[in-house]
C-alpha cells in the first residue's frame, strides 16, 4: 500500500518528485515554430495534452529558463509533432542542446507557417489562444487549426527512457 504525507514546497527534493512523475508514461512530442528570423526551431516535449474539443485546445509546458523558449515567446503559431516508434533518435536530437537540430531532418512548412516534421505518427498545427505562467514552466494552449495522423506505432517514455507501444 501506498503511503503519503504532505511535505512542505522547500522540503521537495525535485529529483525524487521527477523520478515519481517519470511513473507516469507519456507520448513524445517535438513541438516547433518559427523564429523571429523565420528559421525552425524546435524542442522535445512530454508535457503536452488536450484540453478541449470545443473549441480545439491543446497545451504544452516550455521551461522559461531553457534558450528556446525565446522562440516559443514570440511565435503566434506553432506544431506539435506526435512521434512514432521508429523516431527515437529525432527525439534525442531535439533534446539535445544544439543550434542545428533541424540540419538534415525533413519537414515543410505548414498552413500556418510552422514546421511539421516528416514521418511523424501525427501533428497538429496551432494558433497561439493564451499563456498561462506555472512556476518555472510557461504553458502555452493552442487552437488546433490543422491536424492529421498516420498509423505508426507511438514513441512512449517511461522512468526516463523510451519504448515503443505495441498493439
Amino acid at each position: 500500500m501506498l503511503q503519503a504525507q504532505m511535505i512542505d514546497e522547500e522540503a521537495v527534493d525535485p529529483r525524487e518528485l521527477r523520478r515519481v512523475l517519470g511513473t507516469f508514461a507519456t507520448g513524445v512530442t517535438i513541438v516547433t515554430a518559427l523564429d523571429e528570423t523565420r528559421q525552425p526551431r524546435g524542442m522535445t516535449a512530454n508535457s503536452f495534452t488536450s484540453v478541449s474539443l470545443r473549441p480545439p485546445l491543446v497545451l504544452v509546458c516550455v521551461a522559461t529558463s531553457s534558450a528556446i523558449w525565446h522562440t516559443f515567446a514570440r511565435a503566434n503559431q506553432f506544431a506539435v509533432n506526435v512521434l512514432g516508434g521508429h523516431q527515437r533518435e529525432l527525439s534525442k536530437r531535439f533534446a539535445e542542446r544544439r543550434a542545428d537540430r533541424f540540419d538534415g531532418v525533413d519537414w515543410s512548412p505548414g498552413v500556418t507557417g510552422a514546421p511539421v516534421l516528416d514521418g511523424v505518427l501525427a501533428y497538429l498545427e496551432c494558433r497561439r489562444h493564451r499563456d498561462i505562467e506555472a512556476g518555472d514552466h510557461m504553458i502555452l494552449l493552442g487552437e488546433v487549426v490543422r491536424f492529421d495522423r498516420d498509423s505508426h506505432p507511438p514513441l512512449v517514455f517511461h522512468q526516463g527512457d523510451y519504448a515503443t507501444l505495441a498493439h
